[in-house]
């Protein structure tokens, strides 16, 4: 039997184990995995719990719809690809595991990815997803090879211009 205060030692130490070994695990993913700039707009994310986030839904540019196939419709799934430094999807096949495709809605020129993420701010910056006229809100995430794309940064495009990167600190 382990006395009192050296179980206690040992559950801490467990504990920093596991959150070292996530933490590292999304540090090798952000070093290894494709990354690139996706299009965003900002959801009211209904959630009793409030803070210093921004919810963001992920819009992708519509995929090439195969010929002979019939229009997609909400819930196809995609595969997320990183071509030029911006993300592009096409329609996930048959074979294609759940795992690896997202559910998406189909929204004019552009697809709703689902489910949306969380950009988490800063105490004291004023909230990025309020942007002029003119301007859209992209960011930029890392894509892992299962699940959703997870958030690095967020920029603004301003016309057809390049994506700045906001400085948040």
């Amino acid at each position: 039997m382990i006395p009192g205060p050296a179980r206690g030692l040992l559950l801490a130490l467990l504990q920093g184990g596991l959150l070292l070994s996530l933490g590292g695990q999304l540090l090798l993913d952000r070093a290894t995995r494709p990354r690139g700039w996706i299009l965003s707009e900002p959801v009211d994310p209904y959630l009793p719990i409030r803070g210093r986030y921004v919810n963001l839904a992920l819009l992708v540019p519509a995929p090439e719809v195969p010929a002979g196939q019939s229009r997609p419709w909400s819930g196809e799934r995609l595969v997320l690809r990183s071509e030029a430094a911006r993300v592009r999807a096409e329609l996930a096949g048959p074979g294609t595991p759940r795992s690896r495709s997202l559910p998406a809605t189909p929204q004019d020129k552009h697809w709703r990815l689902g489910p949306s993420v969380a950009y988490f701010i800063p105490p004291g910056v004023a909230d990025p997803s309020r942007r002029q006229d003119g301007e859209q809100l992209w960011v930029e995430v890392t894509l892992p090879a299962q699940g959703p794309p997870r958030p690095i940064r967020l920029g603004v495009q301003r016309g057809d211009g390049p994506i700045k990167p906001l400085e948040l600190h």
